[in-house]
């Protein structure tokens, strides 16, 4: 792999120095690199001119892998926007918790070095993807963590339909539901109380965000099944949230059905690492409570 994409979240602290770091040590090692155009209008002339500037969604014509700066959301909105790509995607870590964006951005040399030599793995993790009228005409949507039907506009619970296949499974009075995928059972899902799915699980979630009643659980499904959700005709208004980014209205009577996509996203890792040692890394898994903190 010697053509690489760099996708950036300008957005970041340090962002801007550690792309052009990046564009510096591929240079040295004879690798193409293409960046977004308002990322290369920032980078010094002499430096710029070495670099093809191309939207994201273009990267699949010029790059073998992408590398992103920025952290786990850099990382899902990349995800959705190559989808149909089936571009390898390594994500430098410039934000917190990192599950996605693993690599260390202090580490980048290495990283660069692993990259260029083929010293990684790649692993492919299941999308979910729905498709719905935007501006009146039918639009996919993709989701690599979940997608979230949750209330809008009001602080009044929402009332939603949902069947997997054409099984009806409840009456959900709740500030939202989520169909999640494994990847997304340590995001959004995790804190709504669902479980912690290993990524090669054939399995999507559905979860309750903060439902009226106790008894309705996460429920593990198959991916080969489709889960369809409507929202109550006389529920208040709700949205549709893929990766908590992209929001479409969604109003009451209306459904969707989201099932597992064929499209996947290859996400780059570590050779010497796996799933496991990232949750116990992550979740401190291995954190001795018993030892005191120090000041």
């Amino acid at each position: 792999m010697n053509r690489i994409g760099l996708y950036v979240n300008l957005g970041k602290t340090d962002a801007l120095r550690r792309v052009v770091e990046a564009v510096e040590l591929l240079l040295k090692r004879g690798a193409e690199v293409c960046v977004e155009p308002e990322v290369k209008a920032r980078m010094l002339p002499a430096l710029a001119e070495q670099v093809e500037a191309l939207p994201l969604e273009e990267f699949g014509r010029f790059a073998d892998v992408v590398m992103c700066f920025g952290g786990d959301g850099t990382m899902l909105a990349c995800a959705r926007k190559l989808a149909e790509s089936d571009l390898p995607l390594l994500g430098v870590n410039l934000g917190k918790l990192g599950f996605l964006a693993e690599f260390p951005a202090d580490a980048l040399e290495t990283t660069i070095d692993d990259v260029l030599s083929g010293r990684y793995r790649i692993v492919d993790r299941a999308m979910v993807e729905t498709t719905i009228e935007l501006d009146e005409r039918p639009t996919v949507l993709y989701a690599l963590n979940e997608f979230a039907l949750e209330k809008r506009d009001s602080s009044r619970m929402i009332t939603i339909h949902a069947w997997v296949d054409e099984h009806y499974i409840a009456r959900y009075r709740a500030d939202g539901l989520l169909v999640t995928t494994p990847t997304g059972s340590t995001a959004y899902a995790l804190s709504c109380g669902g479980p912690i799915v290993a990524p090669s699980a054939p399995v999507l979630c559905i979860v309750p965000i903060c439902p009226h009643m106790l008894t309705l659980r996460p429920l593990v499904i198959g991916d080969s099944a489709e889960v369809t959700l409507m929202l109550d005709a006389e529920s208040h208004a709700a949205s549709l949230v893929a990766d908590g980014q992209y929001v479409a209205p969604f109003e009451p009577g209306m459904r969707c059905t989201l099932r597992r996509s064929s499209q996947t996203a290859r996400l780059i890792k570590r050779s010497d690492t796996t799933y496991f040692d990232v949750l116990r890394q992550k979740l401190l898994w291995s954190a001795d409570a018993t030892i005191p903190r120090t000041r």
